[in-house]
């Protein structure tokens, strides 16, 4: 996998949003557990472009598509690219790469396939694939884990992020976590000699998280769509807005990181549905 190298202006943070999870359909007017996933991710988008955050490019971390629809992805590429920034990608559980693959590479001004950012030699992201088909758990096969010792050993002295779609931590509700990343311990052992991983950055779970665990500072994101409760053992939707996470990268190798949310809320989920 090839490597894109961006620079910036020495002393200023780098900064970039992340976008996940937006589980768009063919017909823009279809929901997800009562929330037209289109619409949501469009006032998400909307809102982004309001902010006074100068960010740089976007990570859109997995399930954009839920229905694996060729116009899903249409959908969403169209949409993104109102930000007008460069744009990379992984997958998530629910979407089907072939129709991803050939949809997203249609719209090269400024989505990327790339997976390996380098910025300014002082940081870099590796973005990996956990996805196993037909199953919401995910897996690192070998050649992600080899790709990615093969470029934390490369750049030893670089600032590291690690983005993936399944989280790695426990979020304290057993049914989300049975579908993490289950071989989180091969996972970790590439990451074991090296001192600069600053963050591992996740989608999948639809709510915020930034905790430590296993030493790794530990970061997921809401979704663009519908949320999920939290701390909750068996299935339960959330009440909070759809929203987006924000990084800035110091080259003191500082990163920090707010999630932000839709100001007004018009999406309530179906608090009745008991599955997912």
């Amino acid at each position: 996998m090839k490597t894109t190298f961006l620079h910036h202006s020495d002393g200023i943070p780098v900064r970039f949003i992340q976008v996940t999870d937006p589980h768009l359909f063919a017909d823009k007017k279809s929901a997800l557990l009562g929330i037209n996933t289109y619409d949501s991710f469009v006032a998400v988008l909307s809102e982004i472009q309001k902010t006074a955050f100068d960010f740089e490019f976007v990570l859109a971390t997995g399930d954009l598509v839920q229905d694996s629809s060729s116009e899903g992805y249409r959908y969403f590429s169209e949409e993104i690219q109102t930000l007008q920034k460069p744009v990379f990608w992984i997958p998530g559980n629910h979407d089907y790469q072939p129709h991803m693959v050939e949809m997203l590479s249609r719209h090269t001004q400024y989505i990327s396939p790339l997976k390996h950012i380098v910025i300014n030699d002082t940081w870099q992201i590796l973005m990996l694939d956990s996805q196993v088909i037909n199953s919401p758990h995910g897996y690192l096969n070998l050649y992600q884990l080899d790709w990615l010792l093969a470029k934390l050993e490369q750049y030893p002295n670089l600032y590291t992020v690690i983005v993936l779609h399944h989280h790695i931590a426990p979020t304290r509700s057993a049914w989300l976590d049975q579908h993490n990343l289950r071989n989180t311990s091969e996972f970790l052992s590439c990451l074991a000699q090296h001192r600069h991983i600053k963050a591992v950055v996740s989608g999948h779970i639809h709510q915020e998280m930034d905790t430590v665990w296993n030493q790794y500072r530990i970061l997921t994101t809401p979704s663009t769509c519908i949320q999920f409760k939290s701390d909750s053992y068996h299935f339960s939707l959330g009440s909070m807005p759809p929203g987006w996470r924000e990084f800035e990268l110091y080259p003191d190798g500082t990163l920090k990181t707010q999630v932000r949310r839709i100001e007004n809320n018009l999406f309530t989920p179906d608090f009745n549905i008991s599955g997912y």
